[in-house]
């Protein structure tokens, strides 16, 4: 378990598995995340139950907001290689209710600090799409800096948006 001021970092568990479920079929919540397919609450359970225990490749953790305990989104850490000291992040608020009120940017903070700290990263890189306003701003404050353009890299309602690369060296945490 990881802690930050709101939240709490926790390995997700097969219970998690209906709030998975009901926050990938929500058009607002995966509005701006790459294409999720479909499945029935059961195979989320499954996909819950088998998926292997974190890693230094893969760490994926639920957020929790620490005032209520209730499980508000998801921060992953992927792609880490030790050769590079580099990884990918992931981050979603799920719970719409949740949306603005600092989980996304305290989660965000003490997931990198995990990985400049425990992992010992020296980058931590994303993708976000340009129009996604508010993913970007928390990032920014962070410390994340836009390192380059993806024309046309993201397809949602038949449209094509552009993506930034983004990425935060060791140190560059605010």
């Amino acid at each position: 378990m990881v802690l930050g001021e709101l939240v709490r970092l926790r390995a997700l568990a097969p219970s998690d598995a209906e709030s998975l479920w009901r926050w990938n079929n929500d058009p607002d919540v995966v509005r701006w995340m790459d294409a999720y397919y479909d499945q029935h609450l059961e195979s989320v359970r499954k996909r819950l139950e088998a998926r292997e225990p974190n890693s230094y490749a893969d760490t994926l953790y639920g957020i929790e907001a620490r005032k209520d305990g209730a499980l508000v989104g998801l921060v992953r850490l992927r792609d880490a290689r030790p050769e590079s000291g580099c990884a990918e992040l992931d981050l979603y608020i799920g719970e719409k209710d949740r949306w603005g009120h600092g989980y996304a940017s305290d989660a965000l903070r003490t997931m990198c600090r995990y990985g400049f700290d425990s992992m010992r990263l020296h980058k931590i890189s994303l993708a976000v799409v340009t129009e996604n306003h508010a993913a970007h701003h928390v990032y920014r404050k962070a410390g994340f800096v836009e390192e380059g353009r993806l024309r046309q890299s993201f397809h949602r309602d038949g449209r094509w948006y552009d993506q930034f690369t983004m990425g935060m060296l060791e140190g560059e945490l605010r």
